[in-house]
């Protein structure tokens, strides 16, 4: 049994980034299309899909690499666990990496990057943080 399934969902994608994989695919929940969805809108993952049906539903990632073949994405951290929940601020959302990669919190109003919480002085749960 996963205990944490978005740190699964990265962690799937670490490791297929590191063997080189076009794509890869996790166990499908709400949040987890949420944040594959904020991945393809800001240019990390290509595409993904929807597969299988009922409770056998995942989703498919098709991962992103550069013209020599390096990988677009450098760093997936998990950020806020189950056993450690953590919370920011609208104030208090980090910029990462000097603002070129993304944090992704879990708000009142949905799943989305820091920048977009930040314009919508709105502050939540800090999921994970991209690079």
């Amino acid at each position: 049994m996963i205990t944490d399934p978005i740190s699964d969902m990265l962690t799937r994608m670490r490791n297929a980034l590191a063997a080189r994989h076009a794509k890869v695919d996790v166990p499908a929940s709400k949040i987890k299309l949420e944040i594959a969805r904020i991945l393809r809108d800001e240019g990390y993952i290509t595409n993904y899909k929807i597969s299988g049906e009922g409770a056998r539903k995942s989703i498919r990632i098709y991962l992103r690499y550069g013209p020599k073949g390096e990988s677009v994405i450098n760093h997936l951290e998990r950020v806020s666990k189950p056993s450690c929940r953590r919370y920011v601020a609208k104030r208090d959302i980090p910029s990462v990496l000097g603002g070129l990669g993304i944090s992704i919190i879990s708000t009142s109003k949905g799943v989305m990057t820091g920048k977009q919480a930040r314009k919508q002085n709105l502050g939540g749960e800090l999921i994970c943080k991209i690079y």
